[in-house]
C-alpha cells in the first residue's frame, strides 16, 4: 500500500498557520450609520421567535495583546493567608492545595483603541430618525454614528484564520502591595524593587481578605489546613515544530488491523519557568460611618470597583507565539458603546478585557472625578417596573410611565430631573423588615430543639429561601436554580460574618437549560464604563440620559439607541427595555467580542480497544448511541468529527469524502507520536456521513480477537491534542484500565487492605503531572477533554481526572462495567450518552463574576482554568456543570442597603454565534447577627462546605476535612446559641433556617467521598469528590441527602397536574430503616440512580400491577424497568417516577432491590440517620455536637 506521507510536518498547535473556516453570514456584516424605524422593531424578535438573527459588527480590529508566561501554580487551598511574597522575611507561609483556587492580583494591561460611536453631535433631529417624539421634559440631542439594530446586512468575508500569531509587546507594570501574615498579624511592605502586578495562573488561591480573618479562618480547626511551599512552576507544553518530520506510516486495509510500521515525530517539549511570588492586597480597614451623600460622591469620583482591576493574563501553555490564544477570548474588551468618550478611548483587549476589565482611569485615584449628583430619594408610591423571572410578560408593555420625582437636594443641574427606579440608594423606604430584631420574629429564626424534635424533615423538598426584598425586586431577582448565595442577608462587615461562623459564597449553574430566555440582538450592549457591569434590573436611572451602576455606583450615559424600546415601539423609556426587566438575559455579541471567526463544532472520539475494553462490551453501546444521535450532534454545516482508537498502538481513521471505505492508519511508535494524514482525520460530518456510519458499524467487531492487553492512553491523547489544536473543540475519551504504555503510564497505588481504614486515606492526588499539563495545553487551544472511565479494576482516577478538571471537561465513571454482567451500568451509559451527545454546548468560553464594591472573590471551585484574577477559561461549557465561589467582605457595607452579584458567560454556540449570558442577583445588607442567621441558605452552605472539604482532603488529609465539617456545625450553633436568650445549656438549639445543618453534614460525612471505616474503593472515593466539585446544587443535594418515598400507597388525593398527567406527591420519609416496613415498597431518589426496595410481605397486588410479576419470589434480581400495566397503581407509580426523571438532565436508572440482592448494601448505606459500625446515628451525632459545644 506504500507510505502515506513523507517529509511531513504536523501542526505544532500553537501559532501555526491554520485553515480558514467560513463563519456564518451576519457575523461580519457592516452596520449602517442610520436605520429606519421599521428596522428597529426587529431588534428583539429573537426573544420570541426561533431562528438566526445576525449580530451587526462594530469596529473589528486585530489587537496586539500582552502575554506573560509566568503563572502561579497553586499549592494553596482554602486558606485565606497569602503566600510568601518577596522581601527579606523567610518565615514559612501556611496554605493548602486546590484544583480551582487562585490569588487575586492586579496588573497593567495592553490596550487597543476603537472608534467611539457617540463622540460627535450632528444637526439632524430625533424625528429624522423615525422615532416618535413623545417627551416634553428632556432635550434629546442626537449623536452621529449611532448604531441602530437591523436584521440583516451584506455579509463581509471573515478575516483572520485560526492560530493566527500575535506578538507580545507589553509587560506587567510596577505597582505596590503588602505582604500580610495572618498568623503573626504583621503587615510587611514589599520593597519597591520587588513590587509588581503579577498575572495569576493556574488555580491559585485568591487572597483578598481583610486583616480580620475570613470565615474559613474563624471556623477554628476548620477548612484552613496547613500550607505547603509551592514550586511556582508551570508547564508550557510547547511543541517544537521547527524541524520537518520524516515519517512513514502504513496504509493498512480497513478490515485488517494490526499491520504496523514504526513512525516518529518531534518530541513534545516540556518547559518550566518559575512564576514570581505573590502577595496579597493590603487589608482594608472598615470604613467610618458617613452620610449616604458623601459615600455616593466618593464612589462616583473614583469609579472604584473592588477586585475587578484589569490583570495581565498569562500566556497559553505553548511556544512564544501564543498571544493569539490570549487575544482570542477578548470577551469584553469590545468597544464600549454605553457611554460617550473620546474616539481614542483605550479599551482592554486581552483576556481580562475580554470579559471586561476596568478602564485605565478606574485604577487611578488621580483620575478626573465625574459629576456628582445628589442622593436620590424615591417616594413610597413609586415602584419599579418589571416582572418575574424569566419570561417577558406582555402586560408591562402597557404599564403607565412613572411620574418624575423632584430632586430633594440641589446636586443636579437644573435641567435634570430624578428618574424614578428602585436602586441601591433609593430603596431604603421600601425595604421594611430588613432589621428583623425590631419586628416580629420570622419563621426562619424560630428556635428548634434538635435533640427533642426528631421530625425536622419537611414533607416536600426544601425550597431556596426568599431574599427579604420588596415584592417588585423579588420578581426581578435571578432564579435560585441559576444563582444562589449561602447567605440571603449579607452581613455589613467581615467581623459580623466572622461572628456568624458561616461561609459566604455563591453557587452557580450559569449555562443550565432554560425554557424561556430573553435573547437580545442589538448593536449596543450597555455596560458600565468603570467596572464593565452589564445593565440590569437593579441599576438606577438618574434621568433619561444617565444611569448609575449598581456595583460601583458610577454614573454612565444612556446610549441613543437604548432610548428606543422595540417591544413597546416607544421612545424615551429606557427603564422598560428587556435588559432592565430581566435578571437573566442573553446577548448576541457583535464581532467586537471576537478575535477570530467563531470556531466550528469539532468532536473527536478517542476509544480504548484493548482486550479489556472488548471484553467489557462498551464499544457496541458507544457506536450504537453515536449512530442514533449523529444527526442530533449540536453544530451547523461546518461540524467536524474524527476517531482515534488505541491499545498498544494508536490507530487513526481516514474518512475523507470520496473514499469507498474508511482507512485505518496505525502508528506504532508511541514514544514519538505524530499525525499520519492531518488533513483527512477530522472530516465534515455532513460530507462524510456515510463513511462515518460505516466505521461505527464496523468498529465493535474489528477488535474482537485482539490480544493486546496494554493501554497507550497518553500517546493517544497527545495525538488528539495535535489534531484538535488548530480549531479547538471537544475530545471524548473512553478508557477501561490503567494506562500502561508510553507517556502518562501509571502504576497501581491502591492497597485493597486499606479500603476500610479509619486513619489515613492516601493517594487522593495525582501520581503524575502529565495529565494536568496536557489539560492546560488543551485549554490554551480551546479544547476540553471529557473522560468516560469504564473500569472493573483500579484505574487511578485521581491522576486521570486532571485531564478533565483543568480543561473544563466532565467525568463519567462506571465501576465494574460489563455490558451483560452489569446491565444497570450498561443502561446508565446508554442514557448518559444520549444526553451527552445531544445537549447544547458552548465553545471557547470565558466567565467572570462581578460583585458590589466592598465584596471580593477569593476562591473558585469547579472544572476550569483560571485565566486571570477573576476570569475563568472554559474551553467547553455544558448545561450540567456547576461552580462554587467563596467570598469575603473587604470593606464595610454600612452605606448601602443592597448588594448585587453578576456573572457573565461569553461563549460560542454550536451554530457559530458569539453569545453572552448574564445573570444578576440582588440581596439585602443587614447589621444584626440574628438577621444573618435568618437568611442562611442551609443547602447552599452545605454544598460550599463540601467543595471546601474536597480541597482540604487532597491538600491535608481526609481526617482534617472530616473534623472541619463537624467543627463548622459546632461553631455556627455555638455562635447562634450565644446570641439567643433564655436557652438552657442542656438543649441543642438551632434556628429554623439551620435545623437541617447537622443532618446534612452527617450525610456528607457518610458519602463515599468522606466516609471512613467502610470499604471504599479509591476510584469510587475520588469520583465522588469530582462530583462534589462540579455538580450544580440541585443535583449535589440529591447525592448528599437522597429523597425517600413510600410508593405502594399512592393515591389521587395529594397530586399535581403536569401537562395532561396527574402526578402523585407522596411525603418525604426519614432516611432510616425504622421507616421501612416489610409490607411496603419504597423509592429512594439518589440523583443518578433510583432504588426501588420491595418488602418481603409487600402486597401481591402491587407487585403484580407495578412490577408485572405474580409475587415477591418471582421478581428477578436484576430488574431495571417497570412494565406498562393497565392498572391505577401502575400508572401512578410510573407517572411519579417519570416526573422525577424529567426534573434532571441525566435520566437515572432504576434498580429493584430485594433482601437477597447484592445492591441492598448500597441502598442501606444511604440510610444516613442509622448507625453503622464506623459512624454515628443522627441522634448520636447530635449528642456529640452538644457535647463539643458544652466543653
Amino acid at each position: 500500500s506504500g507510505p502515506v506521507q513523507s517529509q511531513m510536518q504536523f501542526p505544532s498547535g500553537y501559532g501555526s498557520n491554520l485553515p480558514n473556516y467560513g463563519a456564518p453570514s451576519g457575523h461580519y456584516s457592516q452596520v449602517p450609520n442610520k436605520a429606519a424605524a421599521s428596522h428597529l422593531d426587529n431588534q428583539y424578535r429573537a426573544s420570541y421567535y426561533p431562528g438566526y438573527y445576525s449580530a451587526p459588527a462594530q469596529n473589528v480590529m486585530t489587537s496586539v495583546g500582552s502575554s506573560v508566561l509566568n503563572a502561579q501554580e497553586s499549592q494553596q487551598l482554602y486558606n485565606n493567608t497569602p503566600p510568601h511574597s518577596g522581601g527579606s522575611s523567610d518565615r514559612p507561609v501556611q496554605g493548602a492545595i486546590s484544583s480551582a483556587s487562585y490569588l487575586h492580583m492586579s496588573a497593567q494591561q495592553s490596550y487597543s483603541t476603537f472608534d467611539n460611536h457617540y463622540s460627535t453631535s450632528v444637526s439632524s433631529s430625533v424625528a429624522s430618525q423615525g422615532f416618535p417624539f413623545n417627551s416634553d421634559h428632556y432635550a434629546m440631542p442626537v449623536v452621529s454614528g449611532a448604531m441602530y439594530p437591523n436584521v440583516s446586512y451584506p455579509p463581509v468575508a471573515a478575516g483572520g484564520v485560526y492560530g493566527q500569531t500575535f506578538t507580545s509587546q507589553s509587560l506587567p507594570a510596577v505597582g505596590q502591595f503588602k505582604e500580610t501574615n495572618a498568623f503573626s498579624s504583621q503587615s510587611t511592605s514589599v520593597p519597591h524593587s520587588l513590587q509588581q502586578h503579577i498575572p495569576v495562573g493556574y488555580n491559585t488561591t485568591l487572597s483578598t481578605v481583610s486583616s480580620a480573618q475570613s470565615v474559613q479562618d474563624n471556623l477554628s480547626r476548620n477548612l484552613t489546613g496547613s500550607v505547603a511551599k509551592v514550586n511556582n512552576q508551570i508547564n508550557t507544553g510547547g511543541i517544537d515544530s521547527s524541524q520537518p518530520v520524516h515519517s512513514v506510516s502504513q496504509n493498512v486495509p480497513f478490515t485488517k488491523p494490526g499491520a504496523v510500521t514504526s513512525a516518529s515525530s518531534a518530541v513534545v517539549s516540556s518547559v518550566r519557568s518559575p512564576a514570581p511570588s505573590l502577595s496579597s492586597k493590603p487589608p482594608s480597614s472598615p470604613s467610618v460611618t458617613q452620610s449616604p451623600e458623601r459615600a455616593l460622591q466618593e464612589g462616583m469620583q473614583y469609579g472604584g470597583y473592588v477586585n475587578n482591576q484589569a490583570s495581565s493574563a498569562p500566556a497559553p501553555l505553548s511556544s512564544s507565539s501564543d498571544d493569539e490564544e490570549e487575544d482570542e477570548e477578548d470577551e469584553e474588551a469590545a468597544l464600549d458603546s454605553s457611554s460617550t468618550t473620546s474616539s481614542a478611548s483605550p479599551v482592554l483587549n486581552n483576556y481580562d478585557a475580554l470579559e471586561g476589565g476596568g478602564y485605565p482611569e478606574t485604577r487611578s485615584v488621580t483620575s478626573s472625578p465625574v459629576p456628582t449628583p445628589s442622593v436620590l430619594q424615591t417616594s413610597k408610591a413609586s415602584k419599579p417596573f418589571g416582572y418575574g423571572y424569566p419570561a417577558l410578560q406582555p402586560g408591562y408593555q402597557n404599564a403607565t410611565p412613572p411620574t418624575p420625582v423632584q430632586p430633594s437636594n440641589p446636586g443636579h443641574h437644573p435641567g435634570f430631573q430624578h428618574y424614578p427606579q428602585a436602586c441601591v440608594n433609593q430603596l431604603s423606604s421600601s425595604l421594611g423588615g430588613l432589621s428583623l430584631q425590631h419586628s416580629q420574629q420570622p419563621e426562619s429564626l424560630r428556635p428548634v430543639n434538635l435533640t427533642h424534635d426528631r421530625n425536622i424533615l419537611p414533607v416536600s423538598s426544601v425550597p431556596a429561601p426568599v431574599p427579604n426584598l420588596n415584592s417588585d425586586l423579588r420578581k426581578l431577582n435571578c432564579s435560585p436554580d441559576s444563582f444562589r448565595c449561602t447567605l440571603t442577608n449579607i452581613p455589613q462587615t467581615q467581623a459580623l460574618l466572622n461572628k456568624a461562623k458561616l461561609p459566604l459564597g455563591l453557587l452557580l449553574h450559569p449555562f443550565r437549560d432554560l425554557t424561556q430566555l430573553p435573547v437580545i440582538t442589538s448593536s449596543t450592549i450597555v455596560r458600565c464604563r468603570s467596572c464593565r457591569t452589564y445593565i440590569n434590573p437593579f441599576v438606577s436611572f438618574i434621568d433619561q440620559r444617565r444611569w448609575k451602576c449598581n456595583l460601583c455606583y458610577r454614573v454612565n450615559d444612556v446610549p441613543e439607541e437604548f432610548m428606543y424600546n422595540p417591544l413597546t415601539r416607544s421612545y424615551g423609556e429606557p427603564h422598560k427595555r428587556p435588559e432592565v426587566q430581566n435578571s437573566t438575559v442573553e446577548f448576541i455579541a457583535s464581532s467586537d467580542y471576537m478575535l477570530r471567526p467563531p470556531q466550528p463544532a469539532v468532536y473527536l472520539f478517542v476509544l480504548d480497544v484493548s482486550h479489556n475494553a472488548v471484553e467489557a462490551g462498551y464499544l457496541t453501546i458507544v457506536c450504537q448511541s453515536l449512530l442514533e444521535n449523529l444527526d442530533k450532534l449540536p453544530g451547523d454545516s461546518r461540524t467536524r468529527i474524527g476517531f482515534i482508537t488505541f491499545d498498544s498502538t494508536v490507530q487513526f481513521y481516514n474518512l475523507q469524502e470520496g473514499l469507498s471505505q474508511p482507512q485505518m492508519l496505525i502508528v506504532s511508535d508511541i514514544d514519538d507520536i505524530f499525525l499520519p494524514t492531518p488533513d483527512s482525520l477530522l472530516v465534515n460530518l455532513h460530507e462524510s456521513k456515510e463513511l462515518i456510519k460505516d466505521l461505527l458499524n464496523a468498529l465493535p467487531n474489528m477488535f474482537t480477537n485482539t490480544r493486546e492487553t496494554h493501554s497507550a492512553l497518553g500517546p493517544a491523547l497527545q495525538a488528539a491534542f495535535k489534531l484538535m489544536s488548530p480549531t479547538g473543540g471537544r475530545i471524548s475519551v473512553f478508557q477501561t484500565q490503567l494506562p500502561s504504555l508510553g507517556a502518562g503510564l501509571l502504576h497501581s497505588r491502591e492497597d485493597p487492605n486499606q479500603r476500610s481504614s479509619t486513619k489515613v486515606v492516601q493517594h487522593l492526588g495525582p501520581a503524575t503531572d502529565f495529565y494536568k499539563k496536557l489539560a492546560l495545553d488543551c485549554s490554551g487551544q480551546q479544547t476540553a477533554v471529557d473522560l468516560f472511565l469504564l473500569s472493573s479494576q483500579y484505574s487511578d482516577l485521581a491522576s486521570l481526572a486532571c485531564m478533565s478538571k483543568y480543561s473544563a471537561g466532565c467525568i463519567y465513571y462506571y465501576p465494574s462495567f460489563h455490558r451483560s454482567h452489569n446491565p444497570t451500568q450498561a443502561e446508565k451509559l446508554q442514557k448518559d450518552l444520549k444526553r451527552y451527545l445531544t445537549r447544547k454546548i458552548g465553545f471557547e468560553a470565558v466567565m467572570r463574576i462581578r460583585c458590589t464594591k466592598g465584596l471580593s472573590i477569593h476562591t473558585f471551585h469547579g472544572n476550569f482554568f483560571v485565566r486571570s484574577t477573576d476570569l475563568l477559561s472554559l474551553a467547553n461549557v455544558n448545561p450540567d456543570a456547576g461552580f462554587a465561589v467563596q467570598m469575603s467582605i473587604e470593606e464595610s457595607l454600612t452605606d448601602t442597603s443592597l448588594v448585587c452579584f453578576q456573572t457573565a458567560l461569553l461563549y460560542t454556540s454550536s451554530k457559530g454565534e458569539r453569545r453572552i449570558r448574564v445573570h444578576t442577583l440582588c440581596l439585602p445588607v443587614v447589621s444584626s447577627l440574628s438577621d444573618v442567621y435568618a437568611g442562611a441558605d442551609v443547602q447552599a452552605v452545605v454544598c460550599l462546605l463540601a467543595n471546601m472539604a474536597v480541597d482540604r482532603s487532597v491538600s491535608s488529609s481526609l481526617a482534617d476535612a472530616r473534623d472541619a465539617l463537624v467543627n463548622a456545625v459546632v461553631d455556627s450553633l455555638t455562635a447562634y446559641m450565644s446570641t439567643a436568650s433564655n436557652l438552657q445549656q442542656s438543649m441543642l438549639i438551632a434556628p429554623n433556617s439551620l435545623k437541617l445543618f447537622p443532618l446534612y453534614i452527617l450525610a456528607l460525612l457518610k458519602q463515599k467521598a468522606f466516609r471512613t471505616g467502610t470499604s471504599t474503593r479509591l476510584d469510587d472515593r475520588v469520583y465522588a469528590m469530582c462530583q462534589m466539585k462540579s455538580q450544580p446544587l440541585v443535583h449535589l443535594m440529591k447525592m448528599i441527602h437522597p429523597n425517600l418515598y413510600r410508593i405502594d400507597k399512592l393515591t389521587d388525593e395529594s397530586t399535581i397536574h403536569v401537562n395532561d398527567r396527574v402526578v402523585p406527591q407522596p411525603p418525604l420519609q426519614k432516611l432510616s430503616a425504622e421507616k421501612l416496613t416489610r409490607e411496603g415498597a419504597f423509592l429512594m431518589d439518589c440523583g443518578s440512580i433510583f432504588y426501588l426496595w420491595i418488602g418481603k410481605n409487600c402486597d401481591n397486588n402491587f407487585i403484580k400491577d407495578v412490577l408485572g410479576y405474580p409475587n415477591y419470589a418471582s421478581v428477578p434480581q436484576k430488574m431495571t424497568q417497570l412494565p406498562e400495566v393497565d392498572a391505577p397503581s401502575s400508572e401512578r407509580t410510573r407517572s411519579f417516577i417519570s416526573w422525577l426523571r424529567d426534573s434532571r438532565p441525566l435520566s437515572p436508572v432504576l434498580q429493584v432491590i430485594k433482601d437477597e440482592n447484592p445492591a441492598k448494601t448500597d441502598f442501606f448505606q444511604h440510610l444516613i440517620e442509622d448507625r453503622t459500625e464506623a459512624a454515628f446515628s443522627y441522634y448520636e451525632f447530635l449528642l456529640n455536637i452538644q457535647q463539643q459545644i458544652c466543653k
